[in-house]
């Protein structure tokens, strides 16, 4: 008998991620530029760093609260009504052991074997691979590519919505393609969402990351107070914590208890010294956040020019999170090229094949990093794209 016989057959079916499996390969080479994950090149500032250390020394290292010690969950709820303007009580706030971990317990909480999650995509392969996993099956509903960047066919979406659909996950600001949705949009989809019953999953943890000004349009903005909206949120993007492993679900009162018992029966709670480091973010990071959005415009803007000036890139400054998405001329593997690319130019990138069929044809580069690596990352893929025939 072959042993994996015995797995289910939703964990056997559990893709390869397309962006690991270019990141494993490159991590042997001498002198990448790396520009394949979604996360800048700052380490986490010494200001929630030596808030953790404080905790560990005072020796916070016991069992704690299962949605989160009060003070994080206060704390967070302070951040989202100075961002929101709108007020949250802390009883609406749980923490978890990650963004990802966030989607995870949501998943859990709507969907199961057989129901469908519809998705607007292309969007960030995880989502799709944990609906799978949990027996479900995701749907995604693809933006349309235009001269003008990535739009919404509404009509496309609310034709997805099935009987056996149980919810909608919506990226924005988008991983990868930068889409984000305006006031309007925002609008359309809720209204969706309440005609066909079904609950909805916002992902905005880019938000901030908004290069128009300010932060990017919410759903915060459109609903109604304690309408059934989950709202799955990270500490990695904003305050370099990515490998912290630390994130939060806005959602009713009402969800509380069903959150924490899927909280206790998987990670048990966050550690309470990485808390204590979250705590310290949303209290002191405003400042932090700024000097971020500001070098990731600017990074924007230096690779997005070298890009068109090629004449051989469809591409488009993206108006929220920091991933440039571009497709190159005469290019139809990306995965292909994504090695050919490492192997020739020393830049890391992620072959679009990994976001979805939508995607295939794209490459994401991560450009949130210093700008002195950006405009050499450009270089070389300028000559390579040039050298291509």
């Amino acid at each position: 008998m072959n042993p994996l016989d015995r797995l289910r057959p939703a964990a056997l079916a559990a893709p390869e991620s397309g962006i690991v499996a270019v990141m494993n390969y490159g991590r042997t080479l001498e002198g990448v530029i790396p520009l394949w994950t979604g996360e800048g090149d700052l380490p986490t500032p010494a200001f929630i760093a030596d808030a953790a250390v404080r905790s560990l020394s005072a020796g916070e290292t016991f069992y704690t609260w299962q949605r989160g010690i009060p003070e994080l969950r206060q704390a967070i709820a302070r951040y989202v009504e100075r961002t929101y303007d709108r007020p949250t009580s802390f009883e609406k706030i749980v923490v978890t052991g990650s963004g990802m971990h966030a989607i995870q317990t949501v998943i859990a909480c709507v969907a199961g074997e057989g129901d469908e999650v519809a998705y607007i995509g292309p969007t960030w392969p995880n989502f799709a691979a944990a609906v799978g996993v949990a027996g479900g099956h995701a749907r995604e509903v693809a933006l349309d590519w235009t001269a003008e960047g990535w739009t919404l066919d509404l009509d496309k979406l609310r034709d997805a919505i099935g009987p056996k659909t149980r919810a909608l996950f919506v990226n924005t600001p988008g991983n990868p393609t930068g889409w984000t949705a305006d006031l309007s949009t925002l609008e359309a989809i809720l209204g969706i969402v309440r005609e066909t019953g079904i609950t909805l999953i916002a992902d905005e943890i880019y938000g901030r990351f908004h290069y128009a000004g300010g932060r990017a349009p919410s759903f915060h903005d459109v609903m109604e107070p304690d309408e059934p909206i989950f709202f799955v949120n990270s500490f990695s993007k904003n305050w370099a914590m990515t490998g912290w492993r630390i994130g939060w679900i806005e959602a009713p009162a009402a969800f509380g208890t069903v959150l924490e018992n899927l909280i206790q029966y998987s990670v048990s709670g966050v550690a309470a010294f990485m808390q204590r480091g979250a705590v310290a973010a949303l209290d002191e990071g405003e400042d932090f956040i700024q000097l971020q959005v500001e070098r990731a415009h600017k990074a924007r803007d230096i690779f997005t020019e070298a890009l068109l000036s090629t004449n051989r890139v469809a591409v488009v400054p993206p108006a929220g999170a920091f991933y440039s998405f571009f497709r190159i001329d005469g290019i139809d593997d990306t995965r292909a090229a994504a090695f050919a690319i490492l192997n020739e130019t020393r830049v890391g990138l992620a072959p679009g094949t990994a976001f979805g069929p939508a995607a295939g044809s794209f490459m994401r580069a991560c450009f949130h990093r210093r700008l002195d690596e950006i405009e050499t990352a450009a270089d070389r893929l300028q000559d390579w794209i040039r050298r291509q025939t």
